[in-house]
């Protein structure tokens, strides 16, 4: 699916969007990072399921300001994965496949339940958004996929932080 680009370019956009807030119990949000050819972003939360939420707003945030994206549609989604990576790979993916297929854009995430486990880790969120309007919703990138490249998930005394990079 492509879509018309907007008049500012997806790297300066990008490099402008929500920076990190510090607060008194950890960081939240996400930052862009500099990438040659992809988009790259580190995204926190106080929780790991904070962080996950942030990751999935800083993507579609690559894609289309989500400021003004309504909750007019919600969608659940259960994830098993081998791994903590894999949780995250499969959770932004599942997040672009609904996207692509059921042309929603989605601004707002919700993980009721994660679980990390020795075999597999879960989890259990909602993610709310509106059909895509083409006359009112201007795109600025497409993300092709989700990557394993550099990929990060950190636990610190601030809460937590992963690094994706998706391929645009």
């Amino acid at each position: 699916m492509r879509y018309r680009a907007d008049t500012i370019s997806n790297k300066e956009r990008i490099l402008q969007t929500m920076p990190p807030q510090e607060n008194n119990t950890g960081r939240e949000g996400y930052e862009y990072l500099p990438h040659t050819a992809d988009a790259k972003f580190r995204a926190y939360g106080i929780t790991i399921e904070k962080a996950f939420e942030n990751a999935a707003r800083a993507m579609f945030n690559v894609m289309i300001d989500t400021q003004p994206i309504s909750n007019k549609v919600s969608e659940r989604i259960e994830i098993t994965s081998a791994d903590l990576d894999g949780l995250l790979v499969d959770w932004l993916s599942e997040l672009l496949y609904l996207f692509e297929v059921d042309t929603v854009v989605f601004a707002d995430f919700s993980i009721s339940s994660l679980h990390i486990g020795k075999d597999e880790c879960s989890l259990s969120a909602t993610a709310y958004g509106e059909p895509i309007d083409l006359a009112r919703h201007r795109f600025d990138t497409e993300i092709k996929a989700v990557t394993y490249n550099g990929l990060t998930i950190e636990e610190s005394s601030e809460g937590w932080g992963v690094q994706v990079v998706v391929d645009i």
